[in-house]
């Protein structure tokens, strides 16, 4: 292993665990991102409506983030029955969605941005809003005992 690899390793093991969580989540959602990003822009391409294919895109996503979240990016889960847990993530994306439709409609509706470069600004936002929720309610340690 080189010298640059083994001092990255050191100073990641640094970090504190929620803030590699975001870096892991970052990446995860880059993905995700990239699937639904070329899906709205295919889609549209294709002469959908802006609001199905950003709905779609943002579906597909959902799985792609899902998928890492539980094998690369966190290391506890909240809950056990991974039903229930895949439930949740799935509630907050669709709350995520909803935010992502709304975001969509004020800058393509309002502000006349094309639905590619409006969703820019809808990634970021959403991406915070489900960093946080799915980190707090699914993916949080255990209340350390005394």
């Amino acid at each position: 292993m080189s010298t640059l690899v083994r001092l990255w390793d050191r100073l990641w093991q640094r970090l504190p665990a929620g803030l590699r969580e975001l870096g892991l989540y970052g990446l995860a959602s880059a993905a995700a991102l990239a699937v639904d990003w070329g899906l709205l822009l295919a889609l549209t391409g294709a002469g959908l409506d802006y609001r199905i294919a950003t709905a779609v895109g943002f579906c597909a996503g959902i799985a792609v983030t899902y998928g890492l979240s539980v094998s690369v990016v966190f290391r506890n889960r909240a809950i056990a029955d991974r039903r229930r847990e895949f439930a949740g993530f799935v509630g907050v994306g669709l709350a995520g969605l909803a935010l992502t439709q709304l975001l969509m409609a004020l800058w393509v509706e309002r502000l006349h941005m094309t639905p590619g470069l409006a969703k820019m600004p809808t990634a970021g936002l959403v991406f915070m809003f489900n960093f946080a929720v799915r980190r707090a309610l699914l993916f949080r340690a255990p209340p350390a005992t005394p």
